[in-house]
């Protein structure tokens, strides 16, 4: 009974894409965007739909907009968190809000990333990388929560999160293209373990060379776009 469920297993390894978005424009969008890549997508035009085919499809990740119908993105995550199927799926916000006590919000009801509207598809495309690089780091910890420097409730010490305000300093650094100094952006700080973090820190070249990624650990910068 067991090699039919590894055979299957093996057989769903490429990575699923749910999409929550009520604008069918942008949900089309982030379709060609994903399958051209060669993501399976799945998406949903409000909260409830998005439940659904959450806990019936199991995808890799979520991308949610916050203003959905029915029920919104904030319940979504809320709802995602607490079930034992998704618990641990990368949630990232797409969203049109800007208010920072709603971002703050996004993240502390679970999502893992937030980016605001428009979000460029390469950028999209890195964080959703990013998080399915490395292992998801498990949830409800009895570990007490604290707080990051952008805001966001952690369950555990070594959350992934995205900040302006990264434990360790960006340091200076110039293009390798131009040579001129490149421009810091923000920092991608999170690990497997809260005895192995990671930072990542990510530039633009002021000289639309583009966009360059400094991971602290082994100091190496690479071109990220």
């Amino acid at each position: 009974m067991s090699e039919p469920h590894r055979v299957a297993s093996e057989h769903r390894r490429i990575p699923r894409i749910l999409i929550a978005e009520p604008d069918r424009d942008t949900r089309l969008l982030y379709r060609d965007l994903f399958q051209s890549v060669g993501f399976d997508v799945v998406d949903a035009i409000d909260g409830r739909e998005a439940m659904v085919n959450a806990l019936s499809v199991r995808p890799s990740v979520v991308i949610t907009e916050l203003r959905l119908p029915v029920f919104d993105g904030f319940a979504l995550c809320d709802v995602l968190r607490r079930d034992s199927l998704t618990k641990t799926v990368p949630i990232v916000v797409v969203t049109a809000e800007s208010r920072p006590a709603e971002l703050d919000r996004a993240h502390t009801t679970g999502a893992d990333v937030v980016l605001i509207k428009p979000v460029a598809p390469e950028a999209l495309l890195r964080d959703i990388d990013r998080l399915l690089e490395e292992p998801a780091p498990p949830r409800g910890s009895s570990e007490a929560s604290t707080r990051s420097a952008s805001g966001r409730t952690l369950k555990n010490s070594f959350d992934r999160v995205t900040t302006t305000a990264p434990p360790r300093q960006p340091p200076d650094l110039w293009c390798p293209s131009c040579d001129r100094l490149l421009n810091y952006q923000r920092s991608f700080v999170g690990g497997v373990s809260e005895h192995q973090s990671e930072q990542w820190d990510e530039y633009e070249c002021p000289g639309n060379c583009g966009l360059f990624e400094y991971r602290q650990r082994t100091r190496k910068l690479r071109c990220a776009s």
